[in-house]
């Protein structure tokens, strides 16, 4: 059990502990929005979800602990933190 607000630490557990980096994604996304029923509404990127965003340096998806260096953070459509000086344009597509 890890204190308040260090819970993502479980994810280089889960990879450690033979999960992908995905799939230990998958996790904290689109498997905890299907235990509380709201599958497609929260947990996803699409259009009329609810989606808080983050932006992290690197690639979690070859360094899970990326995870752990959040710059950029968007709730419910709102900027709450921004290390990266880009206002709302922190989000780039997956491999460009």
């Amino acid at each position: 059990m890890f204190p308040h607000g260090d819970q993502v630490r479980e994810f280089k557990i889960y990879v450690d502990e033979g999960m992908t980096p995905m799939q230990a994604i998958q996790t904290a996304t689109v498997s905890g929005a299907e235990l509380i029923g709201w599958p497609g509404r929260v947990g996803v990127v699409q259009t009329g979800a609810w989606a808080d965003l983050i932006a992290v340096p690197g690639d979690p998806l070859k360094d899970i602990t990326e995870l752990e260096r959040v710059k950029w953070v968007m709730k419910g459509g709102r900027v709450y933190k921004d290390e990266l000086g880009r206002g709302g344009a922190a989000v780039r597509p997956a491999g460009q």
